[in-house]
Formats: C-alpha cells, structure tokens, sequence
C-alpha cells in the first residue's frame, strides 16, 4: 500500500488553498514554489480537481485557484478520489483472487485494512487539518519565502 505523489500533492496544495484562501486565488507557481512541486505536474493535478469541484480557476492578472467548496466540506477522501488515487493494501486489488485464484489466508485483514484507511481520509476535512498546530506553524515557516518572491517581482 502506498499514497503515490500524485495523492500527496493533490492533498498539499489543496491544504495550502485553504490555509491562504483569505488572500485570494494562488497561482501553480506559487504553490510549486512554496512546496518544491513540478508546476506542470501540478497544473494536470489542478485540472482533474477541478473537474471533480473541488477547484475553481480565476483567469486574469490576479487569477490563480480557490477552493470550489468550503474547506469544511472537502474530506481528504475527496481530494484523493479526485485524482483517481487508489490505496489498496491487498495483492489481488481487491478482487480475491490473491492465492492461485482463490482467497489467500489474509485476505480479509488486508481488506479491512482498506476499509479503515478510507474511514480515516472520510473523516478529515481539509479545515479540520488546516488547525493543526503544526500544519499552522509549518504554514507559516513557508510563508516567508512567498513574500520575497512578492517582493522580487512587485
């Protein structure tokens, strides 16, 4: 079982959005900046999010992405599905054929497994995870390269 970049990056910008949203659309350069991501990469995350509603795009000088839905609203379930992230912990991908076309002996452990992992991501709300103490002071350690970068192209 693994969560691929694609899921982590989708949840990171998406977590950056609605940390910042007061201050208005956010560019992919400046989240690629801000997180060390791929603008391109993120800019083919940012469309299938969007196309599943969770992001709306601004064009425009002062154009950027904003959350489609209140951060309340958006679950960690939400945003992995939207970038068609699949975590399964079964070697058969859930179809039980794991052990020379039949069920393997552990099968339903790692099934249940499945099933309290995406119990877990359906619980988290992307404002729930925006309060943590220590999302708030790692949001805030990334701030300051962001206001040189203002700064610079002001």
């Amino acid at each position: 079982m693994k969560l691929t970049t694609k899921g982590r990056y989708a949840v990171t910008a998406l977590l950056d959005l609605a940390i910042h949203q007061q201050e208005g659309p956010i560019t992919v350069s400046q989240l690629a900046t801000r997180h060390g991501i791929s603008p391109a990469y993120l800019e083919r995350l940012a469309g299938q999010m969007r196309a599943k509603g969770l992001l709306k795009s601004i064009r425009g000088s002062k154009g950027g992405y904003i959350l489609a839905r209140n951060p309340e609203e958006i679950t960690l379930a939400d945003i992995i599905n939207a970038v068609d992230e699949h975590i399964d912990t079964t070697l058969c991908k859930g179809k039980a054929n794991c052990h020379e076309g039949g069920v393997c002996l552990t099968h339903h452990l790692w099934d249940e497994l499945n099933h309290k992992i995406s119990h877990f991501f359906q619980g988290i709300t992307l404002s729930a995870l925006a309060e943590q103490p220590q999302v708030v002071a790692i949001a805030k350690s990334k701030r300051q390269p962001m206001q040189l970068i203002r700064l610079v192209h002001a």
